[in-house]
């Protein structure tokens, strides 16, 4: 059954995972190129995402470059940034566009701090349904036969042990993110 714990752990870490994709997601008051990620760009009759047509850069903590690779794009990039809904004004400078970082009100602070809870308690769901699954394949196992009331047992407290550390990892995530996000 230590495969299957492997397997478990596997899914478990793929909810940390995402977890940690929503976060760098989200503002912070600091520049980071990730900021930028969901930016999606109309450009060549599709959209494709703003790292397939530019390159972004954070030369300063309130400041992102954006070098954008084709001149008749610079338009449609600049738009895309704009109209992404993260908040941020860019602004043009040649095949440069400057998109500065403004900084975040304590309201704004507060809301996002919340979102950053919300993500934390989707990632711990996500866990706990993998461990869900753990404990109905154990019992399963125990009834067909296949492993003894003990090892049943045994194997429980081995995924509960497992889900209480990513639940802790989970945990620990959301409380940098918060302090990460209220610091001015």
């Amino acid at each position: 059954m230590t495969y299957e714990l492997k397997e478990l752990r596997r899914r478990m870490d793929g909810a940390i995972s995402v977890l940690k994709d929503e976060y760098m997601g989200l503002r912070t008051g600091r520049a980071t190129t990730s900021m930028l990620d969901p930016v999606q760009v109309e450009a060549y009759g599709s959209r494709m995402p703003l790292n397939q047509c530019a390159t972004v850069n954070a030369p300063e903590s309130r400041l992102l470059s954006v070098q954008v690779w084709d001149a008749s794009l610079v338009k449609a990039v600049e738009k895309a940034i704009r109209d992404a809904g993260l908040g941020l004004n860019p602004q043009p400078e040649g095949n440069v566009i400057r998109v500065p970082v403004p900084e975040l009100n304590e309201e704004r602070r507060a809301e996002l701090a919340k979102v950053a809870g919300k993500y934390a308690e989707d990632a711990r769901i996500a866990v706990r349904n993998v461990r869900r699954d753990g404990m109905d394949s154990v019992k399963k196992a125990e009834k067909d036969g296949d492993i003894t009331e003990d090892d049943q047992k045994h194997y429980s407290d081995d995924i509960q042990k497992l889900t209480d550390e990513m639940v802790q990892k989970i945990d620990t995530m959301l409380s940098d993110k918060e302090k990460d996000i209220m610091t001015v």
